[in-house]
């Protein structure tokens, strides 16, 4: 079974999984496009997800879709809105175009859709019904002016997934400033007093609802009060999914969620991936670089999801390599005699799969089993396929096609005939490895060299 860390926990724990496991993830916010760091959280998922299901066990996911709520500041101007205004279209046609644009996306890097996607803004009612019930069990309090609080002193376990205790916390060191109109300067606004575009009318006027509260209700609404798995990226750990869990726990009176697990930040070229720092890169981009979108789900599974990646266009450009690599040679393999599964090579890679999702060394093992000569094409090809599954690289694409060199390689394959000629050897094995990294493969013969 699959062992994961589980943040909360503090350490690796197995998954015991029933005939379904529940998983809820944290979903994108619309108000701008997602970029390849938003996306490296919901490869993750998709692993986990494929991982499970290789074993078997039937897997009921639901992302929501953030279309407002912490897209709003302390006045009610919402992002989306503001933004719309000023391209002279609604706030819902400018989040629609972006939640299908990531959308597009997550189908461009093979993640398996969520059965429930449900979108904040067709929720509210939900959000208000969880406020009502919070306030009536002494869990959240009303103000003046129509907002109302979480009293995070009646959750004594606050602070169990990130480490921030109440006793360690400071005002002013959270994502909302100091209130006066708080008890305690951790609580967090459940709903917020507005009159913009998105608010809606509650028991205490209108308003919008806090971003915390709609992961509470919509994973509650869609997954039911026990849920297995909650995923997430690192920085939602705090508040976020401290104020989330305290939501939920609070309304239900139990332990909602089993295991929190977190994917760690990515980094490109060293930098933070963010609008303020200029340093965003869309899938679009990596696409119009010339480089399958399937290079960026390698880029991230050559590192664990626990440790901070950084990406740079080199890294891209090498997974793209190796992608373009195994799809030929595997169409290559399937014209091969037919063997059985090198079954110690698919354990041995499925085993590093089940360790806390080690792909990186799932991933050497499948260049070692490339590698190795004693295995019969044919179990290569049915092995590679079979792994594929989780992989998700679309490793079988190339299978009948017609075979066409990669741009740049005839050219190289010519340098290299000429170099032969020439008995300039050390420059033709250079170019050989260099059209190896290409995906083709070089080999000499009486009448030449021939590729494949």
């Amino acid at each position: 079974m699959l062992r994961i860390y589980d943040t909360r926990a503090g350490q690796v724990e197995t998954i015991e999984a029933g005939r379904a496991v529940r998983m809820y993830t944290c979903g994108p916010t619309v108000h701008r496009p997602a970029h390849v760091g938003n996306l490296r959280t919901f490869v993750l998922t998709d692993v986990i997800r494929r991982v499970m299901e290789r074993q078997r066990v039937r897997v009921v996911a639901c992302r929501n879709i953030t279309d407002v709520g912490h897209l709003a500041d302390e006045s009610g101007v919402d992002k989306v809105a503001a933004q719309a205004r000023a391209e002279g279209r609604s706030p819902r046609e400018l989040a629609r175009e972006h939640e299908q644009a990531f959308i597009a996306d997550t189908a461009a890097l093979n993640l398996r859709p969520p059965e429930h996607a449900p979108r904040a803004s067709e929720h509210v009612d939900l959000m208000i019904e969880l406020v009502a019930k919070l306030v009536e069990q002494g869990h959240a309090y009303t103000v003046p002016d129509g907002g109302v609080f979480f009293d995070v002193r009646t959750f004594p376990s606050y602070g169990e997934i990130s480490g921030n205790r109440l006793d360690a916390l400071r005002p002013a060191h959270r994502i909302e400033a100091v209130d006066p109109r708080k008890r305690h300067h951790a609580d967090w606004a459940l709903w917020k007093p507005g009159d913009g575009e998105l608010t809606w009318d509650s028991p205490w006027g209108r308003g919008f609802p806090g971003w915390h509260v709609e992961c509470s209700a919509m994973s509650l609404r869609f997954l039911g009060p026990r849920i297995d798995l909650h995923t997430g990226g690192i920085d939602l750990r705090f508040p976020h999914h401290e104020n989330e869990r305290a939501q939920s726990d609070a309304v239900t009176g139990h332990e909602v969620v089993r295991h929190w697990v977190h994917g760690e930040h990515l980094l490109f070229d060293g930098r933070k991936m963010a609008k303020s720092t200029g340093n965003v890169v869309l899938l679009s981009d990596v696409v119009a670089a010339g480089l399958d979108p399937l290079a960026v789900r390698l880029a991230f599974l050559e590192h664990r999801y626990r440790a901070q990646l950084n990406l740079t266009w080199d890294t891209l450009r090498a997974a793209d390599r190796t992608v373009r690599r195994w799809r030929p040679r595997v169409a290559e393999w399937s014209e091969s005699v037919s063997a059985p599964m090198a079954t110690s090579y698919a354990e041995r890679v499925e085993s590093a799969l089940d360790d806390d999702l080690d792909t990186p060394s799932a991933l050497r093992v499948l260049r070692e089993l490339e590698r190795d000569e004693s295995v019969a094409p044919g179990a290569k090809f049915e092995t590679f396929l079979h792994l594929d599954q989780v992989l998700a690289l679309d490793l079988a694409s190339d299978i009948g096609k017609p075979r066409m060199l990669p741009p740049g390689a005839a050219e190289l394959l010519e340098a290299r005939e000429r170099a032969r000629k020439a008995g300039d050897f050390a420059a033709s094995d250079l170019l050989r490895d260099e059209l190896a990294d290409m995906g083709v493969r070089v080999s000499d013969t009486a009448e030449g060299q021939v590729w494949t």
